[in-house]
């Protein structure tokens, strides 16, 4: 078969599509693909806030489709605290708790407390699952598997039209950082993605990389009825920028915080372009001189409701595109 220019083009565009499709549906990893971040980050419950976790706990939620009817597990990369990746204090004597809920009281729409943004009740729904972790070797560098789990075992959505699953991570003791990521498999042994599924959070902390020319990303979702945005970022340390992107927006910089303490601002939501996708918050590192082991948290509200950060960003990675707006910085209302 001969094919000319345009069948190539055709074809090599099929390809493109078919490819930017599937990148938007199965990244289960936790931090995500797009987001280029080290590592999420939980400190034991003596630690210091000036360290980079103002509550010493993290909540995520799993998404697994409706359709999906086979076991699933959730997978932890470095449990333990005591080894290469982890941030000592001294000497290491952290211990973490990592759970895993399901059933009625997950669905952070229905029990708002589950957001994890209060500790009156982030812990609602049934456990299925639950492990603490020391400073074991062996989990160094390692998996730990949790599972198998039901699909139909976590509290559905309809918003979501899926059923989710709740992780919540406790630094239970101790003063260290316990850096960690997750996998959502559908294999024990194996990081196999399940199609459809996602994750998501209302309350990011989250290690940068050691390095100048790496850029962290994380991606708010804007849903309807959200007219501004009110972002909060914890111990950045002065360490650069954060800038937001979007499709309308090609960058907006944020008030940022310093050592140990919050910063806020407001930002107005064009609703045409911005409502009903996501957002880019970008990370850069200052230039001047490298701030090491950086931790960062980072929260949205809107009309007093939590946004959340989804791994794998609703609709694609925003790029801005010059033909939409020429609102480059929009004026927003500061706390």
């Amino acid at each position: 078969m001969k094919w000319n220019k345009l069948t190539y083009r055709i074809l090599l565009l099929i390809v493109l599509i078919v490819t930017a499709v599937e990148t938007r549906v199965t990244a289960q990893p936790v931090p995500g693909k797009d987001e280029n971040i080290y590592s999420l980050v939980t400190f034991g419950k003596e630690g210091k806030k000036s360290w980079g976790d103002p509550n010493f706990y993290s909540v995520w939620f799993f998404l697994i489709p409706k359709d999906y009817n086979k076991p699933f597990y959730i997978k932890v990369f470095d449990p333990e605290c005591g080894g290469q990746y982890d941030e000592i204090q001294g000497d290491f004597n952290t211990k973490t708790r990592f759970s895993v809920y399901g059933g009625k009281g997950v669905d952070p729409d229905q029990n708002t407390e589950s957001q994890g943004l209060t500790k009156e009740n982030y812990k609602g729904g049934d456990q299925l699952a639950s492990k603490v972790f020391g400073a074991e070797a062996k989990y160094d560098n390692n998996w730990y598997t949790f599972g198998p789990f039901n699909p139909t075992g976590g509290d559905f959505s309809t918003k979501w039209d899926k059923y989710i699953f709740k992780v919540v991570c406790e630094g239970i003791s101790g003063d260290d950082g316990n850096l960690y990521k997750y996998y959502l498999s559908s294999n024990p042994n194996s990081n196999i993605e399940i199609n459809g599924a996602n994750a998501f959070t209302y309350f990011y902390s989250f290690r940068m990389w050691n390095d100048f020319k790496s850029v962290a990303h994380i991606y708010p979702f804007i849903e309807k009825d959200v007219v501004s945005v009110l972002q909060e970022n914890f111990d950045w340390d002065n360490d650069g920028k954060i800038q937001v992107v979007s499709r309308y927006r090609q960058g907006y910089f944020v008030d940022i915080s310093n050592e140990e303490d919050w910063k806020s601002s407001s930002i107005l939501v064009n609703e045409e372009k911005e409502v009903g996708a996501s957002l880019d918050f970008q990370f850069h590192k200052k230039q001047e001189s490298l701030v090491k082991n950086n931790n960062v948290v980072i929260k949205l509200r809107s009309q007093n409701r939590a946004l959340v950060f989804v791994s794998s960003p609703i609709g694609g990675v925003p790029k801005y595109e010059t033909s939409v707006g020429v609102n480059q910085e929009p004026k927003g209302k500061k706390k």
